[in-house]
C-alpha cells in the first residue's frame, strides 16, 4: 500500500478522536502513522499491516491507561475557583448590609453585598454566609442559621 493511504487513515482517525474524546481512535491513528513510515521505507503490504496492528495494540494497552490515569487524576481533587469558591464561604460585615447595599470582606477581598433575605440586615462585625454571587455583589445570609452550601429555601 502507499504511504499516503496510511497518512489519510491516520488523519481521519485523529479528526474522529476530536469528536469522541475517548482516547481510543487516536491510538489507531498512531498505528496508521507508523504504518505510513513503514510504507515509506519500502515495507510490503503485509509488513505495513503488521506495523499498524502492533503499534495500535501497544498504544491501546500501554499508553491509553497511562493517559486516562493522568487525565482523571486531577478531577476529584480539583479546588473550586472563581465564584464557585466564594459561594458558601463566610464573610465579615464591614458596613451595614441590608436589601439594598452593604460591604463585606471575603478571604481578604472587599465585596459589595446585599442581604439574600430582604427582611434581614447585618451590622458591622457580624459573620455571614455567602449564598450567591450576582455580578460583583455577594448575597449573604445569617451564618448562624445556614450550613455551608445550603440555600435558605432548601432548609426543611
Amino acid at each position: 500500500m502507499n504511504a499516503v493511504f496510511w497518512i489519510v487513515l491516520g488523519v481521519v482517525l485523529a479528526v474522529a478522536e476530536i469528536f469522541t474524546t475517548t482516547l481510543f481512535l487516536i491510538m489507531f491513528a498512531v498505528g496508521a502513522f507508523a504504518a505510513a513510515g513503514a510504507a515509506a521505507l519500502g515495507a510490503p503490504t503485509a509488513g505495513q499491516a503488521a506495523v499498524f496492528a502492533v503499534v495500535s495494540a501497544l498504544t491501546v494497552l500501554v499508553a491509553r491507561p497511562a493517559l486516562r490515569r493522568h487525565s482523571d487524576s486531577g478531577v476529584a481533587d480539583e479546588q473550586p475557583y472563581g465564584v464557585a469558591a466564594i459561594e458558601g464561604s463566610t464573610a465579615l460585615v464591614l458596613e451595614h448590609v441590608d436589601a439594598d447595599r452593604g460591604l463585606v470582606k471575603i478571604d481578604g477581598e472587599l465585596w459589595s453585598a446585599r442581604s439574600y433575605d430582604v427582611t434581614q440586615s447585618f451590622t458591622p462585625g457580624r459573620r455571614v454566609r455567602v449564598i450567591k454571587v450576582q455580578g460583583a455583589t455577594a448575597l449573604v445570609w445569617d451564618d448562624d442559621v445556614s450550613t455551608p452550601g445550603e440555600l435558605p429555601e432548601a432548609r426543611g
